[in-house]
């Protein structure tokens, strides 16, 4: 077999192309953001992915890597795979938004530590709610699902000078809105039933007024989230269950 510089070069560009697609999917899972995963692991993962999906690649386009048609196209490679991986990083800031509402609510919300994923300081109960989500989605194979997104988006969406629509942009946009509106929604039961019980402390203090609230209403407002949190938690991961497949259609969308 004989193969000359032109097809040597087309198919680096193909792997390329198709690999940055991969990698900036894999850089904005919320998987494998922050330093919870090395960096050499997600590249190993990245080029495994690449080789899996390479031979079901449709025709490339005609324009060589390094010039300036390719790098156009490898920008809207990137932005594709970024894509996806942002909507799916709004799914899972969507439930640490709801945590931290219900961390302030019962008072909670000094108790903070660095989110791994994030690199930044969110409450021990945000926390709590991101890991349980995590192994929901990991238990629903939620994975093999932006896999097959992955490899489909090459058939509905192909390596090309095309990449995401004005549309797909917009909708993008207004997807954003969606994380706090989620998180309330997530969050909500949890905060009315707290604020209930302090308006009865304020009740409380107003007819008696040697009653030192700050005392008493601080570990009774704790004992009770810690209970509401436990009789709500199937709850809040039925509704993240329907938000991150609401993520996967939108995904689905945006590629078609």
């Amino acid at each position: 077999m004989h193969f000359d510089e032109a097809q040597i070069l087309a198919s680096f560009a193909g792997f390329a192309w198709a690999l940055l697609r991969v990698s900036f999917l894999v850089v904005t899972l919320p998987l494998f953001t922050g330093h919870t995963v090395p960096m050499p692991v997600r590249a190993m993962l990245s080029a495994g992915i690449t080789f899996a999906v390479l031979p079901s690649l449709p025709p490339l386009p005609q324009a060589e890597l390094l010039s300036l048609p390719g790098l156009f196209i490898s920008v809207q490679q990137c932005l594709i795979g970024a894509a996806m991986g942002f909507v799916l990083h709004l799914v899972f800031d969507a439930i640490v938004f709801g945590g931290q509402s219900v961390a302030y609510s019962m008072g909670l919300g000094f108790a903070s530590l660095v989110n791994p994923m994030t690199g930044v300081q969110v409450p021990a109960v945000a926390q709590f709610y991101q890991l349980f989500a995590t192994l929901l989605f990991l238990s629903m194979d939620g994975h093999l699902v932006v896999i097959r997104l992955l490899a489909d988006s090459f058939q509905t969406l192909p390596i090309g000078f095309e990449g995401l629509s004005q549309n797909a942009l917009w909708e993008l946009a207004r997807w954003t809105s969606k994380v706090m509106a989620a998180g309330l929604l997530l969050s909500l039961p949890m905060v009315a039933a707290l604020l209930l019980i302090n308006l009865g402390f304020g009740v409380a203090s107003r007819a008696a007024p040697q009653l030192n609230i700050f005392s008493v209403g601080f570990p009774v407002s704790l004992l009770l989230g810690l209970m509401l949190i436990r009789l709500t938690l199937p709850d809040v991961l039925s509704l993240f269950a329907g938000f991150l497949d609401e993520g996967y259609r939108l995904i689905d969308h945006i590629l078609r």
